[in-house]
């Protein structure tokens, strides 16, 4: 017994604690803002997000013990699972109520998975070793190398843009901009991509995005006429409840505009509108809070971190944390079109908790094993003057 409390102690010396308890902080927020929505139905979304907390928990304190360097040099085990998973839906894939993409797997039980969650994972493992491997071979500045690194990033973007999933490809491209700028890539190849996208526009607009896509977009300004019809109704109707909060809410399971459940999919992508409501701008601030500082502790992970491989790895999850949560929050305030990207460790969701609960596995996996890195080097210091001496 006492062995084991030692390993618990010297684990949470090693590994980042109060990351560890900004996550389940936000675990515990979330169950509350579910817990409260659900009065309005009878599905128990509590349950489902409670046993993929309780998985992703499990895979994260696992994830945090091996060792990233191992997962970096098996990157094409994580490489043929995204595949996998990819081709997976084009076999069994559904469209699942409340989106418009056909890019979900039922599972038994009634359950279903969006497998583009664990691919970002596998791309952020990937896209690690890719880059490091450039700046081994000093290619990082090298047109040819950026232009493979865009053809690596544009695998996963295209394959599930197919599936209908654009929200997600939106998520990829930026996980993809704040990788390589992390990385070194030179600013003159983000000038070039950011003109190519300008003259792109046109195309993007009548060959990419269909009229519903086109239509969200258009909703954001016509706030008079359409958001009362159609394309705007879920965004106004989200802003009418955050802005009924007021400063602290009407009360947690006091909301009547939540029990009735007024917002459409206000358990998953517009969770927010529901601690808005009910909590008010306090609580609102409340959970921006929290999600900052876990974002900021995943930066300075990053920056800490001994090996470019580990920066690597805390800047594809500092990314793909960081843009959803502002695609998100940006969508419920009508600010940017509904593109249905969930809003991290908040939003009701099994694969959404549970690949965000993964990838800060390898974040923690990356301070554990920094940690030891440094310990080692700490030693061999020691040792050595020792010797001088």
């Amino acid at each position: 017994m006492k062995k084991v409390i030692t390993n618990i102690y010297e684990y949470f010396r090693q590994c980042d604690a109060v990351l560890w308890l900004l996550t389940l902080t936000a675990v515990a927020y979330s169950f509350l803002l579910i817990a409260s929505m659900q009065r309005s139905g009878e599905y128990s979304y509590l349950r489902t997000q409670i046993i993929a907390v309780s998985v992703g928990l499990a895979a994260s304190v696992f994830i945090s013990i091996a060792d990233y360097r191992f997962l970096i040099r098996k990157w094409y085990i994580a490489a043929i699972v995204g595949i996998v998973l990819a081709g997976l839906v084009f076999v069994f894939g559904v469209q699942v109520s409340g989106t418009d993409d056909t890019a979900w797997i039922n599972l038994p039980g009634g359950f279903s998975i969006q497998p583009s969650e664990f691919i970002k994972i596998c791309f952020i493992i990937t896209f690690s070793k890719h880059l490091s491997w450039l700046r081994e071979r000093k290619m990082i500045e090298k047109f040819s190398g950026v232009l493979f690194l865009a053809l690596h990033a544009m695998i996963p973007m295209a394959i599930i843009h197919i599936q209908g999933d654009d929200g997600t490809v939106l998520i990829f491209a930026l996980m993809f901009l704040v990788m390589t700028f992390a990385a070194g890539v030179q600013l003159r190849y983000f000038v070039i991509f950011g003109g190519l996208l300008v003259c792109a526009i046109p195309i993007i607009w009548n060959v990419f995005m269909n009229e519903e896509h086109r239509n969200r977009v258009l909703a954001l300004f016509d706030l008079d006429g359409n958001a009362l019809t159609n394309y705007g109704w879920q965004q106004y109707q989200g802003k009418v409840s955050i802005a009924s909060g007021e400063a602290f809410g009407s009360g947690l399971f006091n909301g009547q505009r939540v029990e009735h459940s007024i917002v459409p999919e206000q358990e998953n992508d517009f969770i927010f509108t529901v601690a808005g409501e009910e909590l008010g701008f306090v609580g609102c601030m409340a959970l921006l809070l929290i999600l900052f500082f876990i974002i900021l502790k995943v930066i300075l992970n990053a920056k800490n971190s001994s090996e470019f491989e580990g920066k690597y790895i805390c800047y594809g999850v500092f990314s793909m944390i960081a843009s959803q949560t502002i695609v998100n929050i940006g969508m419920v305030l009508g600010f940017l079109p509904v593109v249905g990207i969930t809003l991290p460790l908040f939003s009701s969701g099994g694969t959404s908790a549970l690949s965000t609960l993964i990838s800060l596995g390898l974040v923690q996996s990356v301070r554990y094993h920094n940690t030891d890195d440094m310990n080692k080097a700490f030693v061999r210091r020691g040792s050595s003057n020792r010797i001088r001496m």
